[in-house]
């Protein structure tokens, strides 16, 4: 058997057919097992993943792991049933009998078998490591060494420092039945910074992260370590000066780049289509009717370079795009894989995504963000009597069903006279996603997108993605908080 550091990791056919002995008659061989008991389409999802994880805790390495592992996923659809199997083994005997077991589960109306595939013309979009992943758990340790420095040096009150990064380089192959055939390489990684604070009894928390589809090389040439430790600090030294939130409905102006999450979570999901098509989203049935204030248009793109969120191809096979969501307020269309494209018959956004072959796709969100608009973000600011300013956020809960959100902001002030203020601590917004947008009255110029940490959860899967918007005013905004 040929090793991975002697096949090049742009060569992603090549990988599986040398390091598992793949051949394009096994993969016509599969395909045939799988709708040998009917069906409308089958497709194989293989999928091998080298990944690297440390974390330091007070200056100690507390988690070390390195691991390999590799597989495949078998899909058969017929109809709206889907019959799923999956093997960590790639011979192929237990290739056949998933794909026997999938067709059992999915059995429908026979098709004839694939002869022959088509590969697809795919962007290159992120750089891969050269001679594929090297496991250099040294140059990585002294990442995460030089953030927790830095986090102690920017101020005595911060009393505990965690960081963590981790890496992986995916490789991944797809066919069809309907002839389709496409690979890709895909590098992931993230650097983490978490910091706790104290000055009397007073504890507060702050952290910062960044990462993209590079390696190690390419992300130390565009993060810096010691400024993501400082931003932690600095986020965490600054809520304990914080003042209670205000309580009530008031102008909410939120930040550029990260605060994009909350248009991820109360929006982004209801234009999934899978939701859609079952009509359980607050946006079915929609398509053409204004959703948000004609200010607001936002897009779906998997095609930025680098991104968390992006991809060459889905984990269908099909080319990522850019997608238009909503335009100038009206609702233009849902993230689609091929399942709910066939089924609702419109076109496919290349959205099909899952966390690994254990995992059957689903439509989900690559890189989500609000267009700029033609604002000054100091205007927006000034045009605020009294509000607040939330350029960074935490956690949330979203019911996709109707909309409505909660969401803690992790840094927040007071817009007084329009100006920035008194920091708060303990600000919740409150609201719902489609009745927020519509909200929304001046957009700035400075659209950003996040530094490259989102992973984002959907029936139990978790993927990467990106978020971003530029400084907005909404308003009207229920906030949560104890201060007046």
């Amino acid at each position: 058997m040929t090793s991975p550091a002697d096949i090049p990791a742009n060569n992603h056919k090549r990988y599986f057919f040398e390091k598992f002995g793949i051949t394009e008659r096994l993969l016509e061989r599969c395909l045939g097992e799988a709708l040998s008991a009917g069906g409308d389409y089958a497709d194989l999802y293989f999928e091998s993943v080298t990944a690297v994880s440390l974390g330091v805790d007070e200056q100690i390495v507390k988690s070390a792991s390195t691991g390999t592992s590799a597989g495949c996923g078998i899909r058969v659809i017929s109809g709206e049933r889907t019959g799923y199997a999956y093997t960590d083994n790639l011979n192929a005997d237990r290739l056949l009998h998933a794909a026997k077991t999938a067709a059992l589960i999915a059995s429908g109306p026979a098709k004839a078998p694939v002869q022959g595939f088509t590969e697809a013309q795919t962007p290159d979009l992120y750089p891969v490591p050269l001679g594929g992943f090297d496991l250099d758990l040294a140059a990585r340790l002294e990442l995460i060494l030089r953030a927790d420095r830095a986090a102690r040096a920017f101020d005595p009150r911060i009393v505990q420092v965690r960081a963590s990064y981790s890496e992986e380089l995916r490789r991944v192959l797809i066919a069809g039945s309907d002839g389709s055939f496409a690979s890709d390489t895909q590098p992931l990684c993230r650097l983490n910074a978490f910091v706790i604070a104290k000055d009397g009894d007073n504890t507060t928390k702050g952290q910062a992260g960044a990462g993209g589809r590079a390696g190690l090389a390419q992300f130390v040439g565009s993060k810096s370590p010691e400024n993501l430790a400082q931003e932690a600090a600095r986020g965490a030294i600054l809520q304990l000066g914080a003042v209670p939130a205000p309580a009530g409905e008031m102008e909410v102006v939120l930040g550029p780049g990260w605060p994009g999450i909350l248009l991820h979570e109360a929006v982004g999901h209801g234009l999934e289509a899978d939701f859609n098509r079952k009509g359980t989203s607050a946006f079915s049935g929609l398509i053409g009717r204004p959703v948000a204030s004609p200010k607001v248009t936002v897009v779906d793109n998997g095609t930025i370079e680098g991104r968390r969120g992006s991809l060459n191809v889905d984990d269908e096979g099909s080319p990522t795009q850019e997608t238009v969501l909503i335009e100038n307020g009206i609702l233009k269309g849902y993230l689609t894989d091929k399942l709910s494209a066939r089924l609702m018959g419109t076109a496919n956004t290349g959205s099909g995504r899952r966390e690994s072959y254990h995992c059957v796709p689903m439509p989900r969100m690559t890189n989500t963000y609000m267009l700029a608009g033609e604002d000054d973000p100091e205007d927006i600011i000034r045009s605020v009597k009294r509000g607040l300013y939330a350029p960074n956020f935490g956690g949330g809960q979203v019911d996709i069903t109707n909309g409505k959100f909660v969401f803690s902001a992790s840094e927040a002030y007071l817009i007084e006279d329009g100006k920035i203020t008194a920091p708060v601590r303990d600000a919740t917004l409150i609201g719902n996603g489609p009745e927020a947008l519509k909200h929304v009255s001046m957009v700035g110029y400075d659209l950003k997108l996040d530094e490259g940490i989102g992973t984002c959860g959907k029936d139990g899967q978790s993927v990467p993605v990106g978020v971003g918007m530029p400084t907005i005013k909404l308003d009207r905004m229920t906030v949560g908080g104890t201060g007046r």
